[in-house]
């Protein structure tokens, strides 16, 4: 039967994670852990809840899984808040290690559409001392925190420029990071995915072939970008539109599933 057990990374009423544990035999570590992002756009009127029947999947097939929380546009979040909670949530793990017998070798990162931007982010996290002089405002980015070794992107917004200019949510882009990028260029050059490359870590760029709510360019042009790099980003496309990929029942979600299991071997 699956664990959960609700934790706290920060005081705010949206910085907590809930870790589902699978069933494993008496001694035995899990095989490495999942963080999952949701997505929403960035915005508050969506939370944790679209994370949960992932997380309680990934359990279920023997999966140790964090569902993690964050401020978001509207309650506290933007930037820099949604992203050194990100970052917190995920570092969390290291106080919950040897409590619940976590393998941290190996934590990899599923986000879903502005969690798949999150994710992938983070997963550059070593690199943003580098991109902004004075780091941009943002606090808690120390490369000394808990490392992703892999990231699913399922149709992550992973170009932030080209969502910028395509306007995508009604300004989603310019909501979280406070305004246009001609007024404020180092934030969203330190918030953009694409700035952080190349990573030397994989990362599966998942998009549906019928997505209306984030175009393919966001996942393709990440992954053409990256193919310089020691380890270029792969898309892979599956069938169904943008909720098929958070739906536990469909292909496009066991799709991401096996990508999931295939990075933590």
């Amino acid at each position: 039967m699956t664990q959960r057990h609700r934790y706290d990374y920060g005081q705010d009423p949206s910085q907590w994670g809930e870790l589902f544990l699978p069933d494993v035999p008496a001694g035995a570590r899990d095989q490495g852990v999942v963080v999952v992002i949701h997505g929403g756009y960035w915005r508050s009127t969506y939370g944790a809840e679209l994370g949960e029947p992932l997380a309680q999947d990934l359990a279920e097939h023997g999966l140790a899984a964090w569902n993690l929380e964050y401020r978001r546009a509207g309650n506290g979040g933007g930037w820099p808040a949604t992203f050194e909670d990100i970052l917190a949530g995920i570092d969390k793990l290291a106080g919950l290690a040897e409590q619940h017998a976590l393998d941290l070798r190996k934590v990899v990162a599923l986000g879903h559409s502005a969690g798949g931007h999150l994710a992938v982010w983070a997963a550059g996290r070593h690199k943003l001392d580098g991109l902004v002089p004075g780091g941009g405002g943002l606090v808690n980015n120390s490369s000394d925190g808990v490392r992703l070794t892999g990231v699913v992107s399922q149709s992550g917004v992973l170009n932030l420029r080209e969502a910028e200019r395509l306007s995508l949510s009604d300004g989603a882009v310019a909501n979280l990071l406070g305004g246009p990028s001609s007024e404020l260029p180092g934030r969203h050059r330190m918030a953009d995915p694409m700035a952080a490359l190349p990573l030397d870590i994989p990362v599966y760029a998942v998009h549906g072939t019928n997505d209306d709510d984030v175009p393919l360019s966001m996942s393709t042009t990440y992954v053409e970008a990256s193919q310089a790099g020691p380890v270029p980003a792969q898309l892979v496309m599956v069938p169904g539109d943008h909720f098929a990929l958070i739906d536990v029942m469909a292909e496009a979600y066991l799709t991401c599933r096996e990508l999931v299991g295939r990075l933590l071997r």
